[in-house]
Parts: structure tokens; C-alpha cells; sequence
């Protein structure tokens, strides 16, 4: 019986979302690059919100990117498994009620917002289904897994695959009862900030930003030049505009994020707890090294 895997299919999704990245990444860096050439006015303003505007989504599609190559439906005769990043959906096959195509429907179902191919999730109601979870790349290969709480809407590279191998699951009967579970990503950050050492160090790093971000704009204004760069002894003092100290609040902001999801990552199994902790311990070092470089640097006479 071929009992096994039956992932979505990847890869025109991976490079949709590879594309995705990459030009958000470099509108982004020229964003910021002609935020440090910009004096303070429209065009730092201007260039500040671009910068920002497309940096923000870039984790969001790096995640969903990352959810895709971890996606796979794990059949066997207890329970179908899905997985979709840190979505983690186990159905005992006795839970299932019944696996059709979407296409068989007489109203057909909508596709959850941002219908990117790779990247079909979110929750949608349908009149004859009621609520409907998307966990799914395809919108051409979509199957329905009905249960008691709520429809699955998937999409196996293979559909008849996975639709005759249920079936013939479901005739030899479960093995083994298997429990349901139900995983969200949402669950990994409730658990973390139960942590008192994590609420610590997450508000301490957000207050670092925060203050750091005040500070530098309150500087910018208020400041023409400020000595930014290697000085050497006996030579004259280089300045640039302070506008360039937008850097440092951005850089510090940047690293925080990236360090705040790759400690959720570590945090989601037990023995790697320290290595999150670390990671945003880290974080929060490196926020405050930020804000002292700025101290020195306006500190620094000119």
C-alpha cells in the first residue's frame, strides 16, 4: 500500500517568492543607499518611506517562502499530517469525513487573500462548508478534507494519489488511534512570552529601538554634520551629513527582526530553548552597541 508523502508542488511557487524577495530587497537597499546621500527634507522622507515600505514584507514572504520548501501531507492508515511551516495540522483518519476535489463543488470556494501560487493560506467561510483553512500551492490541484471542526483545502502534486490512497486506508482501518493536534504559529509566540527571560529581553530590545529611532530623529534635524567613519590620528576630521545616522536605527531594527524569528525558531523544541535565548540576547546587545555608537559619534566634537 503506498502510504507516504504527498507534498504540494514547490517549485513555481519558490520562484515566484524568490522573485518577490529579491526586488523588494533591492528597492529596499536603494531605498536606504539614497537615504544616506539625501539631505533632510522631502527626498530623506521620501526615500525613508520606501526603504521601509519594502523591507517591511520581505520576512513575511521569507516565511512563507520557507513554509512552501517545508510543506508536505503525511498519509499513512492512523492519521493525515500537514505541514506548512511552523502550521502543523494532525487529522486521525477517523476525524475524516470525507476527501473531494474543490472543483466538484456547485459554488465554487474562494481563495484566501494574496492568492500567490506557493502561497494559497488563510481562512475563508463557503456557504455549504462553512469555515474553510487554506494550506495549499495550487489552486488548479485543490482537494477538500472535511472534518467535524472545520474543512482543509490542500493541494497534493499528485490528487489521485492521495485520494485512492485514502481510501484504501480508510478500508483496512487504523492501526493505532492517533490523537488529533493542532499547531499555529501564533502558539509559539504565546508560549515564548510566558517566559519572563523572554519578555525581558523582547521589550528591552523594542524600547532599544524605539529610543534609538527618537533619538536619531530628533538628532538629524536639529544637527548638520557629525563625524561618521574611520578617523585617523593627525589627519582632518571627516564629516557627513547627519541624515547618515538614519543607518543605525534601520541597521539595529533589521538585525532585531531577524534575530526575533531565528530565536521562534530555536524556542519551537526543548533543547534548543538556549540557543533562543542567546540569539535574542544577542539581539538586545547589539541594539544597545547600536545606540552607544551613536552616542560616541554625537559626542564627537566637529
Amino acid at each position: 500500500m503506498n502510504l507516504g508523502h504527498f507534498p504540494p508542488p514547490k517549485r513555481r511557487g519558490l520562484i515566484i517568492h524568490g522573485i518577490i524577495i529579491l526586488v523588494l530587497a533591492v528597492i529596499a537597499s536603494i531605498g536606504f543607499i539614497n537615504l544616506t546621500r539625501a539631505d533632510v527634507g522631502p527626498a530623506f522622507l521620501i526615500s525613508l518611506i520606501i526603504a521601509l515600505a519594502s523591507f517591511t514584507p520581505i520576512s513575511f514572504f521569507v516565511y512563507r517562502a520557507y513554509s512552501l520548501w517545508r510543506a508536505d501531507y503525511h498519509l499513512d492508515r492512523d492519521s493525515l499530517s500537514i505541514s506548512w511551516g511552523l502550521r502543523v495540522e494532525d487529522i486521525p483518519l477517523t476525524d475524516i469525513e470525507w476527501i473531494r476535489y474543490a472543483d466538484d463543488l456547485t459554488n465554487p470556494v474562494s481563495l484566501p487573500p494574496l492568492p500567490i501560487p506557493g502561497g494559497l493560506l488563510g481562512i475563508r467561510r463557503h456557504p455549504d462548508l462553512g469555515v474553510a483553512e487554506f494550506l495549499a500551492a495550487d489552486a488548479k490541484k485543490l482537494l477538500l478534507v472535511a472534518t467535524a471542526k472545520r474543512v482543509f483545502v490542500i493541494s497534493p502534486e499528485n490528487p489521485v494519489a492521495l485520494m485512492q490512497t485514502f481510501a484504501r486506508a480508510t478500508e483496512l482501518g487504523s492501526t493505532t488511534p492517533a490523537d488529533a493536534k493542532s499547531v499555529y504559529p501564533s502558539f509559539v509566540v504565546t508560549q515564548a512570552w510566558q517566559s519572563g527571560l523572554a519578555r525581558y529581553l523582547w521589550l528591552t530590545t523594542l524600547f532599544l529601538n524605539l529610543g534609538l529611532f527618537i533619538w536619531a530623529s530628533l538628532i538629524i534635524p536639529s544637527t548638520s554634520r557629525v563625524a561618521l567613519g574611520p578617523q585617523f590620528i593627525g589627519s582632518a576630521l571627516e564629516t557627513v551629513p547627519s541624515s547618515q545616522l538614519i543607518i543605525f536605527p534601520v541597521a539595529s531594527l533589521l538585525l532585531s527582526v531577524a534575530g526575533w524569528i531565528a530565536g521562534l525558531y530555536f524556542y519551537r523544541w526543548d533543547k534548543e530553548r538556549v540557543l533562543a535565548f542567546i540569539v535574542w540576547c544577542s539581539s538586545m546587545l547589539t541594539s544597545l552597541l547600536f545606540l552607544l555608537a551613536v552616542l560616541f559619534i554625537v559626542t564627537t566634537p566637529v
